[in-house]
């Protein structure tokens, strides 16, 4: 690479926890145990999101606030929000350290990014109380960026906010936007990406957005595989995504393309 100085991951269905599912069960498990029942869906929606917001965005829901104001005979308030989070956040600190192995084909492709000195960020939906747990274990099993920042370093400012990049530029150095790569699973990501002037990549197999673990989406027929891969891809060119990639190793060969387009 000659352009391109580094690339900013997400963290959950991006290089770790395949299929996202360490929050997602965390937010259905929370809201049941407030008396609503939240689908996998709509759980996963908002998701990329800082987890607050995430919670604010489910409450949001027509069909949850509806729900809501039944149960509880008025409109949430941001004390139910506060409350729902607090849940959220014990919840899936029980289990997040679990989560976090690295995805197919992440390690390698790194190692051979390293090799082309590009510098590693990351910036994640997850509190810094959060990655405190996630970032140890990945690292354990041999994924660690050269930095990560969370919301809580930005003021609260997470996604879709481009100031998580910012910090990842500064801190690593990185020239200029247009150098600069940022591969996520979600469409805040994309948001997030698009807001800060830098690439947008998008990972489809594995994502939040796909929502399948690994086991469910290889059970699948390759029609079906194919069906749901054009699917996520056509959500995520439409939200303005500029590539594409289905799984890791594709990205090295996206980068070559952006270097040659620089």
């Amino acid at each position: 690479m000659k352009k391109i100085e580094g690339i900013i991951l997400d963290w959950a269905g991006t290089t770790v926890d395949f299929g996202s599912f360490a929050p997602v069960h965390a937010f259905v498990t929370v809201f049941k145990n407030a008396g609503i029942e939240v689908t996998i869906d709509e759980a996963r929606e908002p998701m990329g999101l800082t987890k607050i917001d995430h919670v604010r965005a489910i409450l949001s829901m027509p069909r949850i606030s509806t729900l809501w104001k039944e149960r509880y005979g008025q409109e949430f308030t941001e004390h139910d929000v506060e409350s729902l989070y607090a849940g959220f956040e014990s919840a899936l600190l029980e289990t997040l350290a679990i989560y976090t192995d690295p995805k197919p084909e992440v390690l390698e492709t790194i190692e051979k990014f390293r090799e082309q000195n590009l510098k590693i960020g990351s910036t994640s939906g997850y509190t810094q109380k959060m990655m405190d747990i996630v970032a140890p274990e990945a690292a354990k099993k041999g994924y660690q960026p050269d930095f990560y920042i969370t919301a809580d370093g930005t003021s609260g400012m997470g996604r879709p906010y481009p100031y998580m990049v910012y910090h990842n530029m500064e801190a690593l150095k990185l020239s200029a936007a247009r150098h600069v790569v940022k591969v996520g699973d979600t469409i805040p990501d994309i948001e997030e990406a698009l807001h800060a002037g830098v690439w947008a990549v998008a990972v489809v197999i594995g994502s939040s957005e796909m929502g399948l673990s690994e086991e469910e989406f290889h059970a699948l027929s390759d029609v079906e595989q194919e069906e749901r891969i054009v699917k996520v891809e056509k959500t995520f060119i439409e939200h303005g995504a500029d590539f594409t990639i289905r799984s890791f190793r594709e990205l090295f060969e996206v980068l070559e393309e952006i270097d040659r387009e620089l």
